[in-house]
């Protein structure tokens, strides 16, 4: 995951752009790797360990969009970023019970999350 996000050249984007590029990232990485997601569950300390390199980039680029006025700065990052990914968690499970295709969840997730970030146009 972390070599897919360095790869993204996230530090090169605008905000919103970058954070769309990091969502492809990890849904393409999730996609390639499957198995990942039936995984056993494990305790929070592991479960935030397992996901640092997406929650320190996704909160990087949300401070770093509120400060140039790209994203909304009306709320503290940390809870744009934990309620992005519950949007995330809330895609998974709903490609895990086949609901949603991975494509459809990963278009459901960049909407959303660039509407609660505040993009005003999100298509």
């Amino acid at each position: 995951m972390t070599a897919a996000f360095d790869a993204a050249g996230l530090d090169d984007l605008p905000p919103a752009a970058a954070l769309v590029r990091l969502l492809e990232a990890g849904w393409q990485v999730a996609a390639r790797y499957p198995f990942a997601w039936h995984l056993p569950g494990v305790s929070q300390e592991q479960d935030a360990s397992r996901h640092a390199p997406v929650v320190d980039r996704m909160l990087a680029l949300i401070s770093r969009g509120q400060e140039t006025g790209d994203l909304d700065a009306t709320l503290p990052p940390g809870w744009l970023l934990a309620a992005c990914l519950a949007l995330g968690r809330a895609a998974e499970e709903e490609v895990k019970t086949g609901r949603m295709t991975i494509e459809d969840a990963t278009r459901a997730v960049h909407h959303s999350s660039l509407r609660l970030l505040g993009v005003a146009n999100s298509q």
